[in-house]
């Protein structure tokens, strides 16, 4: 799994931390980012759920 997070695009609402907060984070600004280690989803079966809960389709996620 790949994920990506457009920068230019989140408005920091932190549902993706919110659903998969062993994967997501924010930052000090407030806006989304992957935990260190954690850019292949570590697993987690709630990666695709936070991308969904995204209110700007911030995040994609790909298979490998």
């Amino acid at each position: 799994m790949r994920i990506s997070i457009d920068q230019g695009v989140c408005i920091g609402a932190g549902q993706c931390a919110l659903t998969a907060p062993e994967v997501f984070t924010q930052d000090d600004e407030g806006f989304s980012e992957l935990l260190p280690g954690r850019e292949d989803g570590h697993g987690s079966p709630l990666v695709r759920e936070a991308a969904r809960a995204c209110p700007v389709a911030a995040i994609s996620v790909e298979d490998a």
